[in-house]
């Protein structure tokens, strides 16, 4: 398994997510006399990831869940970019992983390879716990002059640092020549084709004594669907159309994961602590324990810790995860996202209370620069919707995406439903659609609204064709979506030469790439403020009132 780390300490986060992902398919697939499932995470890390406050979060639950196939080795070399690291790191690190439930190997020579591999063994007979080698090493070592300091931290020896290196370990070949001694000593490649063999004789003959486990086993891994999944999602979202339901986007949301989650075991589910607020558990939930797996995980109060922790997952294969926070707290979870997007992994990141609709809880709990930000992301898509019918589309295409992950962003209050016809509901698909034409299919301009802001635009919509003034409107729940859609398309939905205004409560500024210089945005410029949602949304022009204001001002 490979994994994009960089940021420090979400190689050791990814680690902890595919040691995870091997405990829920080895209690799901493993049988007493076929052990399918059945690997070691082995994950290397320094002092810069034990600072970094994820290795915290992460190595917490680790130790909680008693992750005994993770080993990692800690390199304890005392040196960071800034120097030694004894002025602002002190920490007793064995203790710490002790306090976490960890099996720790202290004070073990990280240059001696028979020391280094008796800890390993001894990691491997603490099966119940997940093991923390401590290696102490000399940085740069073999360098005459460097060794020991943080000059070799970030930096290159230099020409003559290297020159003089070569004779003090007794190094005399050209740089990139490999002795064939050595070469040999490392090559895994008849040692490798040997174990494969041996697990593709035991996965052959575990198909033929459980053909059903071995089929769905086979297709996980493949990150292949079920054969009926287009249907059955074709099907759901026939359902829930008809039901026409008006309920909270989240709840919509949650009806979506009791639909789907039947027909994908894959899915494996969790929240960081807000379970009852994001709405993340459905009647199949199982939450995975120490002493068993599951396919949901009770993550705590570790956003980053559980956003990198599912990029493990997911990079392991054989699982589509989900987790969920409050929107604002996606912040504490930032960089792991935007590293699922780097590595183009399928993931999907759940965020509810999604702007000042949440109320009372103030501007310290209401996002609004949030979903604009991660927009920017690239290669993130971000899903807004508007009612039941666009939140099940948008789990279902998140969960479809194979190249990228998507966030899934979700009202705290109830939205009202709005009618579509089956040509329509297709269109969602494409991001951005005509919800609603001008009544004589000649718009004087176009209002553009996301999520809980549809039914004000459709509410608008109504009042200026009292006046006379008649506008389309679109709702766009995916812009990343609808901006990849071909040039035709986009121009039939936002016509050129019509006027534009966009309603979203976020920030503003983000939507004058669709509206233009002449159109405008109602939208925030400032942060929340403590009041109820409907005082709130008056308080900052989120009124049928002003957006009809605002369409007659542009026009």
């Amino acid at each position: 398994m490979e994994t994009t780390t960089g940021p420090l300490g979400q190689g050791l986060t990814n680690a902890v997510g595919m040691a995870l992902a091997e405990k829920i398919l080895a209690a799901e697939f493993n049988r007493p006399d076929f052990d399918i499932v059945n690997h070691y995470s082995y994950a290397f890390l320094g002092d810069g990831c034990l600072m970094e406050g994820i290795s915290h979060e992460a190595c917490s639950l680790a130790g909680t869940l008693g992750l005994g196939k993770l080993i990692c080795f800690y390199d304890d070399n005392g040196i960071s970019i800034d120097g030694h690291v004894e002025a602002w790191f002190s920490d007793d690190t064995p203790k710490r992983f002790e306090a976490y439930g960890w099996h720790v190997v202290p004070n073990v020579n990280g240059h001696d390879p028979v020391a280094i591999e008796s800890a390993i063994e001894a990691a491997k007979q603490a099966s119940g716990k997940p093991s923390m080698i401590c290696c102490k090493t000399v940085i740069g070592m073999g360098s005459p002059n460097k060794a020991g300091t943080h000059e070799v931290h970030g930096a290159a020896l230099g020409d003559a640092e290297v020159a003089a290196s070569r004779p003090h370990i007794g190094w005399n070949h050209l740089p990139f020549e490999i002795p064939q001694e050595i070469y040999d000593m490392w090559d895994s490649h008849t040692k490798g084709k040997k174990l494969e063999a041996e697990w593709t004789q035991k996965l052959d003959e575990y198909t033929k004594k459980y053909p059903s486990e071995a089929t769905e086993f086979k297709r996980r891994m493949a990150g292949e669907l079920p054969a009926n999944w287009h249907e059955h999602v074709d099907k759901l979202i026939s359902r829930v159309n008809e039901k026409e339901e008006t309920i909270a986007s989240r709840k919509a949301s949650q009806n979506a994961i009791e639909g789907l989650a039947s027909v994908l075991p894959e899915l494996v589910g969790g929240s960081a602590d807000l379970a009852g607020s994001n709405l993340t558990l459905w009647s199949g939930s199982k939450g995975i324990s120490r002493e068993t797996g599951g396919n949901y995980i009770y993550y705590g109060v570790r956003e980053f810790g559980m956003s990198a922790i599912m990029n493990g997952l997911s990079l392991h294969g054989g699982i589509i995860p989900y987790g969920a926070t409050f929107l604002m707290f996606s912040e504490y979870a930032r960089n792991a996202l935007r590293m699922a997007a780097l590595m183009k992994i399928r993931n999907l990141f759940v965020f509810t209370h999604d702007s000042i609709g949440l109320g009372e809880d103030g501007p310290t709990h209401q996002p609004v620069e949030q979903t604009a930000t991660l927009r920017y992301i690239p290669n993130m898509d971000v899903w807004r919707p508007c009612d039941s019918v666009e939140s099940t589309v948008a789990w279902a295409r998140a969960i479809e995406r194979k190249d990228g992950p998507s966030v899934l962003i979700f009202s705290r209050q109830t939205l009202p439903f709005q009618k579509r016809n089956a040509a329509v509901i297709k269109l969602i698909d494409k991001g951005g659609y005509i919800l609603s034409e001008a009544a004589d299919g000649k718009p004087q301009a176009i209002i553009i609204a996301t999520g809980s802001e549809i039914g004000l635009a459709m509410n608008a919509q109504t009042a200026l064709a009292e006046t006379g003034i008649q506008v389309r409107v679109v709702s766009m729940p995916c812009t990343s979506l609808f901006d990849r859609q071909d040039v035709a398309y986009r121009d039939s939905v936002l016509l050129k030469g019509v006027k534009r205004v966009a309603v979203e409560a976020g920030i503003a500024d983000y939507w004058h790439k669709y509206v233009g210089l002449e159109g405008a945005v109602v939208g925030m410029t400032t942060f929340g403020e403590s009041a109820p949602a409907s005082d709130l949304f008056k308080h900052f022009g989120f009124t049928i009132e002003n957006v009809v204001k605002t369409v007659k001002s542009i026009i």
